[in-house]
């Protein structure tokens, strides 16, 4: 039996997607466990701050369907829980926000 790889060398791998060819990356996201997020955005890629919205909008209902197909539940009832964490977090936020600019030094 092999050991479970550890939560923090889990990686989402992309290799092999032909698309990425053609596409350009916007965005990574990261969660501590009980912990801070830590999100980094290149605004450069996408100028209006609209798209970045439509995009996370896609993001959301992309990630519906990978609830409901990992956990069994329909895509709607994962898709109102989602919506339901992104309101919680909107009307009041668990972490502060901490930008890393001058590459990658913290900018309280």
């Amino acid at each position: 039996m092999s050991e479970p790889v550890p939560l923090a060398k889990r990686q989402i791998h992309v290799e092999g997607y032909d698309f990425l060819d053609r596409s350009v990356e916007v965005a990574r996201l990261w969660v501590q466990n009980g912990g801070p997020a830590t999100c980094i955005i290149d605004p450069g890629l996408l100028r209006e701050p609209e798209l970045f919205g439509m995009l996370m909008v896609d993001t959301v209902r992309h990630a519906a369907r990978a609830y409901a197909q990992r956990y069994g539940m329909t895509e709607d009832a994962a898709l109102t829980r989602i919506w339901a964490g992104l309101e919680a977090e909107r009307d009041r936020h668990t972490s502060p926000i901490k930008t890393i600019q001058n590459h990658g030094k913290l900018d309280s």
